[in-house]
């Protein structure tokens, strides 16, 4: 038999188990009635089941939440989350017919309404639909999702890339998958929360080290990896609460000498990072095979929806026919992917824009230090968080300065630690000089009138 031929008969039948694990992945966990008496004291009748167990509005998550927001109205704050905006969010936005300075989205290079992006979009809708109306594993590919994930690839020169419909549940779905009840997965303690519920659902055990401190990853790994199978460190390109970057070189070698895997999450690094905008190994100019997992985000500078993993053939190829993330949802969109590949030409023809980011970042968070403003880990990448002290002078000052015409969101408790509350204030290549000036003697002035 021919060797093509032996490939497509075990793709065949990989598929066929792929399918056929809905009706079967149960048999091999606890039942319902041993779960049950692990975790609730047992009743004699169903009587006895206390109503607030079949009421949504008598959750504790969401009992806890309605508090939180009885004590905000007592002390007389304004909901600062859901505001409705008119049209594409770029340096300003339209809320409620009033223009506002806008550090609340993060369109990094303005890609987000690019003319050009927009008839990317409106020419594919014109050939494929809006939809792809099924998985691509059962209704096949269209050639539109193959060239956003080549283009992907080439940037971070490996050998494949697989793109998902969703960032979360990109991280959730790959490590969810490739790891196990054998396996360890150490992260950053500022990891996103996508990494932990992939962690929660693989199974494996899940080990923390200081935020970006090599030494104490070394520790753990020396201390605890003979006692696992596959071990895998995962941190973030840029860290997306403090605007500060993963120390790859010394992540590269340690994974090395333990024999670890290494991923990247580079949902707020590509466009940002390096001369190019291709993210950490361009900074760093390290060779993009050396880490083993990149995954990515289509929100940010790509201007789309969906998520990515790029790395050698046999881990895209295992995703592709198995992750359940990507199995059993539906492929990415015609116009989203190609929004992506649009983006990805722009960033590339126009260098500029990058260059232009880079600087804002910088500049931006010179200015905040000048002023004597608490700046967290920031390093001048993508973002720059100010530090407020707690949730309500979070929420108090975000207030304030949208009644002065800026538009910043709070990042409060549970987000971060009460103690790590803050104002994150994402920049992008469209911002100026003037604008972000403005901001800093807007923001120093209302912090000293407020007391925060």
């Amino acid at each position: 038999m021919k060797k093509t031929t032996l490939a497509q008969s075990a793709r065949n039948k990989l598929i066929s188990h792929i399918l056929s694990k809905k009706s079967t992945s149960t048999a091999d966990k606890p039942s319902i009635a041993s779960r049950a008496a692990t975790n609730v004291a047992p009743r004699t009748s169903v009587s006895d089941i206390p109503e607030a167990y079949v009421r949504f509005d008598q959750h504790p998550a969401y009992e806890q939440m309605l508090v939180s927001k009885a004590v905000s109205t007592r002390l007389g704050l304004q909901n600062p989350f859901f505001k409705m905006h008119d049209g594409s969010a770029s340096a300003s936005t339209l809320i409620d017919g009033r223009e506002y300075l806008n550090f609340a989205s993060y369109n990094y290079l303005g890609m987000a309404g690019h003319p050009k992006i927009n008839q990317a979009a409106k020419d594919a809708i014109d050939r494929y639909g809006t939809t792809v109306s099924a998985s691509r594993l059962v209704a096949g590919e269209r050639p539109i999702q193959r060239e956003l994930e080549n283009a992907l690839a080439d940037v971070y020169g490996v050998d494949d890339c697989v793109v998902f419909v969703s960032g979360h549940a990109t991280n959730v779905s790959t490590i969810g998958h490739l790891f196990g009840p054998r396996d360890l997965v150490v992260h950053d303690s500022l990891i996103h929360n996508s990494v932990l519920m992939g962690i929660q659902l693989s199974g494996a055990a899940r080990r923390s080290f200081a935020h970006n401190d090599m030494q104490d990853l070394e520790r753990i790994l020396s201390e605890v990896r003979t006692q696992f199978e596959r071990v895998l460190i995962v941190v973030e390109g840029v860290y997306s609460m403090d605007g500060d970057i993963a120390d790859l070189p010394t992540l590269i070698e340690l994974k090395r000498r333990y024999k670890a895997f290494l991923m990247v999450d580079e949902a707020h690094s590509l466009g940002i990072l390096g001369q190019k905008g291709f993210g950490l190994h361009e900074y760093y100019d390290v060779d993009g095979r050396e880490v083993d997992i990149w995954m990515g985000t289509l929100s940010k500078t790509l201007a789309s929806c969906g998520g990515y993993i790029c790395g050698d053939r046999a881990l895209v190829e295992h995703l592709k026919y198995a992750a359940p993330g990507f199995v059993y949802s539906v492929g990415i969109a015609p116009p989203l992917a190609a929004a992506s590949i649009e983006a990805l030409a722009l960033m590339k023809a126009e260098p500029e824009r990058v260059t232009r980011l880079q600087h804002n970042c910088a500049s931006f968070l010179s200015m905040l230090k000048n002023q004597g403003l608490a700046t967290g880990y920031a390093q001048g990448h993508a973002l720059v968080p100010v530090m407020t002290g707690g949730s309500i002078q979070a929420v108090s000052l975000s207030n304030a300065l949208y009644e002065e015409g800026i538009h910043v969101q709070p990042i409060i408790y549970p987000g971060v630690e009460e103690k790590a509350a803050r104002l994150r204030f994402f920049l992008s290549a469209e911002h100026d000089e003037a604008q972000l000036e403005h901001t800093v003697q807007v923001l120093t002035q209302t912090m000293k009138r407020i007391g925060k």
